[in-house]
C-alpha cells in the first residue's frame, strides 16, 4: 500500500489574486508579450482598450469557456467554439463560427492545440488574443511525474518490469504522430491542475476588467470565487488520493499527465492521439502491467470508442470506468461542469485505486 506523502507546497501561492485585476497586468504570472506560435501576441491589460457594450468573449474549447463564463457572469457573452460532443482535438471552423472569431474582442485559445482556430486567430482577429499557453506553464510529457517515477521505483527496488515496459513503449511509438499540433512535446492538458485552472482564471478576469472597466469590481469578485473553488478542488484531489493501494492508473490516451502532481502514474493505451491504435506490442505490455501492479479497472472516455479499453479490460478480467479529460461536453453530460466532472474522476480514480 502506498504510504501518505508530506504535503506539497500549493501552487495556489502564485496565483493572481484580486489585487492584479488591474489595467496594469500582473507580472508574476509571467504574461509575455512576445509573439506567440500563431504570430500573434497576448496583449497584457495594459495593453487593452476599453469596448463599447458587453464584451464579446470567444473561447476555443470546454474548460476555456468555462472559466470564461464563470469571469464573465452576465456582464459578457461566451461563445465556445467547440460544440458538445466534438473533439476539440479535430475542430473545423466554419463560416459562422469564423465571424465569431473575426468579432470577438477577447479570445481565449491554446496556441497550437487546435490549427484551425490558430489560422483564424492570425487572418481574422481585431480584438485581443489571450493564449493560455503564455500564461499557464505547459510541461512536456515525459517530465509529468518524475518525482512520482523515482518514488515508484524505490517502491519496487530489485523489480526491472517497469523499465522493460518504458523502453518498449518508447520504442513502439517512435516516430508515432503528435496530435496536438505545434505543441511539440508540450503537453496541452493544463486543466486537469486545478492550480493551473486558477492562473488562467485570474488573466481572464484580468483582460475582461480591461475590456469592460465598468465591471471591474464583479470581474475580481467572481475571479475570487473561482479561484477558491479552484482551490477546495486541489485540495479534495490532494486528500482523495493521498493513501491508495495502487497508484498506476490505465487510460485511453495521455491526456491526465497533470495529475501525477497528486501521486499517480498514468498508462495510456494509445499514447498521445485519442484516435491512434494501440499495437499489439501496446496491448501486451498493458496486460502484463495490470497482472503486475494489480490494476482493477481500465478507462476509457465519453468522446472516443470505449472499444479499445473494453477489449483489453476483457483479456484482464478488470473493469472499465469512465474518466473524463473534459476536452468538451457531450449530451450525457451537458448539465454537468469542470468542477462536478472533476470531483467525478476523482471518485472514480480513488474508487479504482483504494483510496
Amino acid at each position: 500500500m502506498r504510504t501518505s506523502r508530506a504535503p506539497r507546497l500549493s501552487l495556489f501561492a502564485t496565483a493572481v489574486t484580486a489585487g492584479c485585476l488591474t489595467l496594469t497586468g500582473c507580472g508574476a504570472l509571467g504574461l509575455s508579450d512576445d509573439e506567440g506560435t500563431t504570430g500573434v501576441s497576448s496583449a497584457s491589460a495594459g495593453e487593452i482598450a476599453p469596448v463599447e457594450g458587453s464584451p464579446q468573449v470567444v473561447a476555443a474549447f470546454y474548460p476555456l469557456a468555462w472559466v470564461s463564463e464563470q469571469i464573465a457572469g452576465d456582464r459578457a457573452d461566451v461563445v465556445n467554439l467547440t460544440t458538445p460532443g466534438g473533439e476539440p482535438h479535430d475542430l473545423e471552423l466554419g463560416v459562422q463560427q469564423t465571424s465569431e472569431v473575426s468579432a470577438a474582442d477577447l479570445v481565449v485559445y491554446e496556441a497550437g492545440f487546435q490549427p484551425a482556430v490558430d489560422a483564424a486567430i492570425a487572418q481574422q482577429l481585431d480584438g485581443v488574443a489571450l493564449d493560455v499557453a503564455e500564461v499557464v506553464e505547459l510541461e512536456p510529457f515525459e517530465e509529468h511525474g518524475e518525482e512520482h517515477g523515482e518514488e515508484h521505483a524505490d517502491e519496487h527496488a530489485g523489480e526491472d518490469h517497469a523499465d522493460e515496459h518504458a523502453d518498449e513503449h518508447a520504442g513502439e511509438h517512435a516516430g508515432e504522430d503528435h496530435d496536438h499540433g505545434d505543441l511539440g512535446d508540450l503537453d496541452p492538458h493544463f486543466w486537469q491542475d486545478p492550480a493551473r485552472m486558477a492562473e488562467l482564471a485570474s488573466a481572464v478576469g484580468e483582460r475582461m476588467a480591461a475590456l469592460d472597466p465598468d465591471g471591474a469590481e464583479a470581474y475580481e469578485a467572481n475571479t475570487d470565487r473561482v479561484v477558491a473553488s479552484l482551490e477546495e478542488l486541489d485540495q479534495a484531489y490532494t486528500d482523495g488520493l493521498a493513501r491508495c493501494e495502487r497508484d498506476v492508473v490505465v487510460t485511453n490516451h495521455d491526456a491526465f499527465g497533470y495529475l501525477t502532481r497528486y501521486g499517480l502514474e498514468f498508462e495510456p493505451v494509445t499514447g498521445i492521439s485519442p484516435d491512434a491504435e494501440p499495437t499489439a506490442g501496446d496491448l501486451a505490455r498493458l496486460q502484463d502491467l495490470i497482472a503486475e501492479e494489480g490494476i482493477t479497472t481500465v478507462f476509457y472516455e465519453r468522446l472516443v470508442s470505449p472499444q479499445t479499453a473494453r477489449v483489453l479490460a476483457a483479456d484482464t478480467g478488470v473493469e472499465t470506468a469512465v474518466l473524463d479529460p473534459l476536452e468538451g461536453l457531450t449530451d450525457e453530460t451537458a448539465d454537468e461542469d469542470y468542477l462536478s466532472l472533476m470531483r467525478e474522476n476523482l471518485a472514480a480514480l480513488e474508487r479504482a485505486n483504494g483510496c
